[in-house]
C-alpha cells in the first residue's frame, strides 16, 4: 500500500513537471502584452513543485530580468534572510511573480499587463496547490485577494479563500526603502510560521474561523 501511494506520489509531481515546463516554454515566446518585446529573460518562477507556501511578487528586477530569476536581487537576497529567520524550509517554498517580465524602469506593471499574465499566474497556482500563499506587496494582494485590497490596512489578516490561506505583507522592496516596515513584515511572518507548523502538525490545529466570544 505504501508503495502505491508512493508510485502515485511520483507520478503526480512528473505531471506537475510537465505541465509548468510546458507552460514555461510557451511563456518564452510570450508577446501577450508590450512587455514581451523588452524584457532580457522571462522569469518563470523557482522552487519546490509541491511546495506548502507560494510568495507571490510584483514582477521581475533588472537583476531577475538578467538572470530569468525571481528573486535574485536585493529584494531577493532580504527575502532569503526573511524566510530564514522565520525557520521556513526552502524545500518546501515556490517562488514566483504576478507578471514574468520585467516593466520598464522597475515601474509597477499596468492593469493590461497584470491581465495578460493572470491565467499564467492562475495555471502555477492550480498545479502546485500550496496550503499557504504569501503576497508581497498591494499588487499580488490586488489580484489574489481583492482589487480594493490596501496593503497598509490589510496586511497580516490572513484571508482564507477555498482551500487556500492567503497573507498579504509588504513587499520586500518597500522595507529596503523604509526600514520601519520590518517589524510588521516580521510579526506576519510569524503568523505564517505558526500556520505551517500547524499545518506540519507541529502545532495545535485552530479552528477556522476561531468560535466567536460569549
Amino acid at each position: 500500500m505504501r508503495a502505491e501511494i508512493y508510485n502515485k506520489k511520483k507520478k503526480k509531481k512528473v505531471v506537475m513537471k510537465m505541465v509548468l515546463a510546458e507552460l514555461e516554454q510557451k511563456l518564452q515566446h510570450c508577446d501577450s502584452c508590450p512587455l514581451g518585446t523588452t524584457r532580457k529573460h522571462m522569469v518563470f518562477g523557482k522552487g519546490s513543485l509541491s511546495a506548502t507556501i507560494m510568495f507571490i511578487g510584483e514582477g521581475p528586477g533588472a537583476d531577475e530580468d538578467a538572470q530569468g530569476i525571481p528573486f535574485v536581487g536585493r529584494a531577493g537576497q532580504l527575502l532569503d534572510k526573511i524566510v530564514a529567520a522565520a525557520e521556513l524550509p526552502w524545500d518546501d517554498i515556490y517562488v514566483c511573480n504576478v507578471v514574468k517580465c520585467r516593466p520598464p524602469g522597475n515601474r509597477l506593471p499596468l492593469p493590461n499587463e497584470v491581465e495578460a499574465c493572470k491565467p499564467f499566474l492562475r495555471e502555477q497556482v492550480r498545479v502546485i496547490h500550496p496550503k499557504i500563499i504569501v503576497c508581497l506587496g498591494a499588487l499580488a494582494t490586488q489580484v489574489l485577494v481583492s482589487p480594493n485590497a490596501r496593503i497598509t490596512r490589510d496586511r497580516g489578516q490572513w484571508v482564507t479563500k477555498g482551500s487556500f490561506r492567503i497573507m498579504p505583507t509588504f513587499h520586500p522592496a518597500a522595507l529596503l526603502r523604509d526600514e520601519s516596515k520590518k517589524r510588521p513584515v516580521w510579526e506576519d511572518m510569524q503568523q505564517v510560521r505558526d500556520e505551517y507548523r500547524r499545518i506540519k502538525g507541529l502545532l495545535p490545529k485552530q479552528t477556522w474561523p476561531p468560535p466567536e466570544e460569549e
